[in-house]
């Protein structure tokens, strides 16, 4: 059913997550808090914005924790924040809360990628600046040209983690799957993949479980992605029947995250077997939070269950 809005024709309700008008735009709900770059006093953790194309205007925002010797060297933790592709920042008041946490819980260098996003920069756009991000955070290891202070001096390139969050899960894995042509030099450590945004034409028991929110979900991809092939999609849906196998991710450890009432986490859970049953030779571990919801450590990051998921992911990438 068509509708007007504020004098513009709404063409797609995707509540709750926005509106699609018939000139292209849309309108994203729970988008007002952003937080600055910043020195945290609580954490010591330091936080810049860095422009990581000059070409697209694709940024990262940069977190340091503090550091025991100026020598330090840590693990880098890339992550990719989500939202169903189209929606939140980087500097996003709760995805800059999550990452200075595990920035100190997990004593990494974090570079929290802020992609275009869809429907004014459709798909892939958003796998392209990913890409682009990765590249340019890996040219900061040794010969390799970078010149942000923060990644050369103080980051051990022999650890590095892909990781992110729904939509920005996907981004990961798709990273992952790009990663394969790095070469033994820059080889990826692990990835993170938190309550993963997968999709599919089959239903899974879980989507059956609410058919009206399956039904937002299913419809977002053609929004972000019109020029997909569907919902079978390799970008989507990493385990149909035209997806390269998973035997051959650029990762050498796989931590899947799933929630025990989140709609997506049938997806999570096949993914994880797909991964384990593909002949990859790797460490994959899933780790479920039972009676929670999707991204629900971002709603509340001192809940137990947030201090649990948040151990898991920092002794992941601590070890």
């Amino acid at each position: 059913m068509v509708s007007t809005h504020q004098e513009k024709q709404v063409v797609e309700d995707l509540s709750p997550f926005f509106l699609l008008y018939g000139d292209g735009t849309i309108s994203r709900f729970g988008e007002d808090l952003v937080s600055p770059p910043s020195f945290d006093p609580v954490t010591g953790v330091t936080s810049k914005d860095i422009i990581v194309s000059s070409d697209t205007g694709v940024s990262a925002r940069l977190y340091l924790p503090k550091l025991s010797s100026p020598q330090t060297k840590l693990p880098l933790f890339i992550f990719f924040h989500g939202g169903a592709f189209c929606m939140w920042r980087a500097s996003s008041t709760g995805y800059h809360q999550y990452i200075n946490s595990l920035t100190s819980q997990a004593n990494v260098v974090a570079v929290s990628i802020d992609y275009r996003r869809p429907p004014e920069h459709p798909l892939p756009t958003a796998y392209d600046d990913s890409w682009d991000a990765v590249k340019w955070a890996l040219s900061h290891a040794e010969g390799g040209g970078g010149s942000d202070a923060w990644l050369s001096n103080h980051v051990d390139f022999e650890r590095v983690y892909l990781a992110g969050d729904s939509a920005g899960a996907n981004i990961a894995h798709n990273m992952a799957m790009h990663a394969r042509g790095l070469g033994e030099d820059l080889k990826i450590e692990g990835m993170v993949l938190m309550h993963p945004y997968f999709w599919g034409t089959d239903v899974t028991k879980s989507e059956a479980e609410d058919p009206s929110l399956a039904s937002v979900i299913g419809r977002i991809w053609k929004v972000v992605h019109p020029t997909s092939v569907g919902n079978d999609d390799p970008l989507i849906n990493p385990i149909g029947p035209n997806s390269p196998s998973l035997s051959g991710i650029g990762c050498r450890r796989v931590l899947v995250c799933v929630a025990g009432k989140d709609l997506l986490r049938d997806r999570g859970r096949r993914y994880y077997e797909a991964l384990t049953g593909s002949g990859w030779d790797r460490e994959a571990e899933l780790w479920v939070s039972e009676g929670e919801g999707h991204c629900f450590f971002l709603m509340d990051g001192t809940s137990e269950s947030s201090k649990d998921l948040m151990a898991r992911v920092t002794g992941f990438v601590g070890r």
